[in-house]
């Protein structure tokens, strides 16, 4: 590596370069090439997530270790059959009591690869990709989750008032996304009530109860005079 600035001692310690100065081999040429332009590098092991970039011009090595809720297991499985919610919360020394982010893990079947999703960063994206899938009990979940975070931000807005601008922006984020999708199953419960309710109209409309009455007494009007004619041909 002809680059000297790195932070080489830190890099080896993480496992992203080798004792040689080679980059590790679990990294292919587009990822390297991307973290030396300030790409950030990802890690996960069960719950665990680091995250490694450069920064100061290569010269430092910026590490953030996150914890979720789930291990990356479970997500990748679990999200075959359903949408998967995880929180991820910041456990490096340096992080504050705001370090929190939301996540969804979503199975793309078309290249059967999950793709993850931030609440704030991916927002729009999230909530087009889920009402799109038209299922009334993921968009109820997804809704579940919009409150939770929404709750949470604005908890923190009271706790630490000196940040509350920047939770704010995320906080009407939230609330622009969880309008959008309690709008939607709004209508999709009234499109569902409107069908229900039509098909209970045919079944108990009066008209057509007095006709079907009305049709059976002559039906057995003719039965019983076909009996009586039966009956008087015999003798």
């Amino acid at each position: 590596m002809n680059n000297t600035t790195l932070p080489t001692d830190e890099l080896k310690k993480y496992g992203i370069i080798n004792e040689d100065n080679s980059f590790s081999k679990k990294l292919n040429i587009e990822d390297v090439q991307k973290f030396l332009q300030g790409y950030t590098i990802v890690a996960d092991h069960d719950k665990n997530r680091a995250t490694f970039q450069l920064t100061d011009n290569n010269t430092k090595l910026k590490v953030i270790f996150l914890e979720r809720d789930k291990s990356i297991s479970d997500i990748l499985e679990n999200s075959k059959n359903n949408i998967q919610y995880t929180d991820v919360k910041n456990v490096s020394k340096s992080a504050n009591e705001l370090s929190f982010e939301k996540k969804a893990f979503i199975f793309d079947k078309e290249t059967e690869k999950v793709v993850e999703f931030d609440f704030i960063k991916n927002s729009r994206e999230l909530t087009a990709i889920i009402a799109d899938k038209k299922n009334t009990e993921e968009l109820n979940r997804y809704i579940a989750e919009l409150l939770k975070l929404k709750s949470f931000l604005q908890d923190k807005i009271v706790q630490f008032p000196e940040m509350a601008k920047e939770i704010t922006n995320d906080l009407n984020i939230v609330s622009k996304e969880f309008n959008t999708v309690a709008g939607i199953s709004e209508k999709q419960n009234h499109s569902q009530k409107q069908e229900k309710s039509n098909v209970q109209l045919n079944v108990n409309d009066p008209d057509v109860y007095q006709d079907a009455n009305r049709l059976r007494e002559e039906e057995s009007q003719e039965q019983e005079e076909e009996i009586q004619k039966s009956r008087g041909f015999r003798r």
